[in-house]
């Protein structure tokens, strides 16, 4: 396991190789396993004053961001946590891709991380400053530090399981830096 930081300059460069590695599995001249893609991200800037708080301007405008990265990625799925803040992280890629957000339970991360780890694909998953390090955790991903949980919301993980069982740690940023 590797976990490689990049800026958000590099992001372009860090989501084409990792597409390319995609497109090099889905060429190859015989059938082979897939390889899976994932990124994770933690909602984005929430409000402070409610006990299921909402995104706030600048959290929407992360969320918009998100899917502007993530719009030459076929996903397969997005998943979000059943928070409003998670829900509205993860609803502008998922329009954008033309597919439903998806609810799963922050407390059954074990079963999330074998539901993905047994179907290739290319997914979306928003969660929360200590969920998502666990999750890309429980992925074989390396976490690195922990998320601030008070301004560090452009955290983006792309976490690639290859079909020999060998996991890749990229850490992205993505939108503009927080305040």
């Amino acid at each position: 396991m590797r976990i490689a930081p990049v800026s958000w300059r590099a992001l372009p460069v860090a989501l084409l190789v990792a597409l390319l590695t995609l497109g090099v599995t889905a060429c190859a001249p015989k059938p082979v396993a897939a390889t899976t893609s994932i990124f994770l991200v933690r909602h984005g800037e929430k409000a402070m004053d409610a006990e299921n708080p909402a995104l706030t301007p600048a959290g929407r405008a992360r969320a918009q961001s998100l899917a502007q990265v993530l719009r030459s990625v076929a996903l397969d799925a997005v998943y979000s946590t059943d928070t409003a803040r998670t829900r509205q992280t993860a609803t502008p890629t998922a329009e954008a891709q033309g597919l439903p957000v998806r609810i799963y339970d922050k407390d059954e991360l074990v079963r999330l991380s074998l539901q993905l780890r047994q179907t290739p694909g290319r997914y979306l998953i928003v969660g929360h400053s200590n969920t998502t390090p666990e999750l890309v955790a429980k992925l074989g991903g390396e976490p690195g530090a922990a998320i601030d949980e008070i301004g560090e919301f452009d955290r983006l993980y792309v976490i690639v399981l290859h079909p020999d069982g060998s996991v890749e740690t990229l850490l992205l940023r993505y939108g503009d830096a927080a305040p």
